[in-house]
């Protein structure tokens, strides 16, 4: 995954359906991040403009990783090695991150790694098996630039769920957004407001073009097993035998 994204990447936010994607994207996260709390969001990777999806964050400190500088970028390092200690982070934003790297699932552990218990994970993804993905297939038939832009697969929402459960995450919630198909037109989004318009309440994940996941690390809670009492083993004294004899 490129730190900086190319031309390609920048121009495509800038046209209708870029445009679009951004400005969905921007009310479910203000939606999603309404009941995440704590010290630190840290978003992994880098997508759109440097940090619109982190606006809404009501944590006291936003974080913005990736392996190159870049408009936004506070923190520059491998996406599969964080600079953080275990447990430390109170919420996690992967926005296309898993789609644009070469091993997604390395990515996944790694933040499961620094997240605390009850710690959320917020995974935007496009769904493979929507118009967003058949026209993904076209472009590389017809070897054209990858649609969406910089994007290596397209991850499909049950193999997330598969995920969560090896990592023993708790999925919380998907809400899907965008049609099916990828084209510009679409009523007026609303831009501020802390729910969404009627119109772009979340769709549901398996026929909308992209889906927002949402999970919470559990908690391993440790069980109390109080060792068995010994049973006391019962000392045998001999019986002494009777005796006829008198003592003199």
């Amino acid at each position: 995954m490129k730190g900086t994204p190319d031309n390609t990447a920048v121009n495509w936010f800038e046209t209708p359906i870029g445009g679009r994607v951004l400005r969905e994207e921007g009310l479910l996260a203000r939606h999603a991040l309404d009941d995440v709390f704590g010290f630190e969001l840290l978003q992994v990777g880098a997508w759109g403009p440097s940090r619109h999806l982190l606006s809404a964050a009501r944590t006291q400190h936003t974080t913005l990783l990736a392996p190159q500088p870049g408009a936004g970028v506070t923190l520059c390092a491998p996406l599969t090695s964080l600079p953080f200690a275990s447990d430390s982070i109170d919420a996690i934003l992967l926005p296309h991150t898993l789609e644009l790297v070469e091993d997604p699932y390395a990515v996944l552990r790694e933040a499961e790694r620094v997240l605390c218990a009850e710690g959320c994970l917020l995974i935007f993804g496009f769904n493979p098996w929507s118009g967003w993905g058949a026209r993904r297939v076209f472009s590389h038939l017809f070897r054209r630039p990858a649609f969406p832009p910089q994007t290596r697969r397209l991850l499909a929402e049950r193999r997330l769920r598969d995920w969560m459960a090896l990592l023993d995450f708790e999925v919380a919630d998907v809400s899907g957004y965008l049609g099916s198909l990828p084209i510009a037109g679409g009523l007026r989004l609303k831009t501020e407001g802390p729910t969404l318009d009627p119109p772009y309440r979340p769709r549901a994940a398996l026929t909308a073009g992209g889906y927002l996941l949402k999970a919470r690390k559990r908690v391993q809670t440790l069980t109390l097993v109080r060792p068995r009492r010994r049973a006391r083993q019962r000392v045998l004294v001999p019986v002494t035998e009777p005796t006829s004899k008198v003592g003199r």
